[in-house]
């Protein structure tokens, strides 16, 4: 019977372009060696951008600025937006605006837009998937919000709801086709698209 002899240190490097945690602990599943690497990206939105645009344009953006650094490398690129009724909402980073995001959600369907690209310079690889996750909130009071962000301080997370942990308990239902795309990284689609820049899969 005839035995794979490919030599696994011929796959081209893979770079995260991102520092979050979050995406690292997720990409790690898929038990590929990888760095990360922080792109630098100014991710202000465009005028009348919707949060789905912003999302796929940040997401290339990283993975290009990153790969531009990296040129032999497979790069991966994500970004996630809060989208309420056609609003971005983005990382809080304070306590006062993740209590002014919530107060605003409670109640309501958000759709967090997870985009995610992988590029590769080297191969001229290019690809870029949305991976849009329908959350529909609890009506909050302000008690809730306030023991829940002091728990669990989500100010760097997209619309101040972290699922993964406490956040859960603020949410009556999750719709998505891809189930870690919550949390940042949509691994189906990451798999998906590793699989297309030529790594393997498992």
């Amino acid at each position: 019977m005839p035995t794979d002899t490919t030599d696994a240190s011929a796959a081209p490097p893979l770079v995260l372009g991102s520092t979050s945690p979050y995406r690292r602990e997720l990409l790690s599943r898929l038990r590929l060696p990888f760095t990360t690497a922080a792109p630098q990206v100014d991710e202000t939105p465009l005028p009348h951008e919707t949060p789905a645009a912003l999302a796929r344009r940040l997401a290339l953006a990283k993975a290009r600025e990153v790969a531009a650094r990296h040129p032999q490398a497979i790069v991966i690129g994500a970004d996630q937006v809060a989208d309420l009724a056609g609003e971005p909402l983005g990382k809080p980073g304070s306590h006062e605006r993740a209590v002014a995001q919530l107060q605003r959600m409670s109640g309501q369907t958000v759709v967090f837009q997870t985009a995610l690209s992988v590029v590769c310079l080297a191969s001229g690889f290019e690809q870029s998937e949305l991976a849009p996750v329908e959350v529909r909130f609890r009506a909050l009071d302000a008690g809730e919000i306030e023991r829940y962000l002091r728990a669990e301080q989500p100010y760097d997370c997209a619309g101040s709801a972290k699922s993964e942990g406490l956040g859960i308990a603020l949410l009556e239902a999750i719709h998505n086709d891809d189930p870690t795309a919550l949390v940042g990284l949509p691994l189906l689609r990451t798999a998906r698209l590793l699989r297309a820049a030529g790594l393997r899969l498992p």
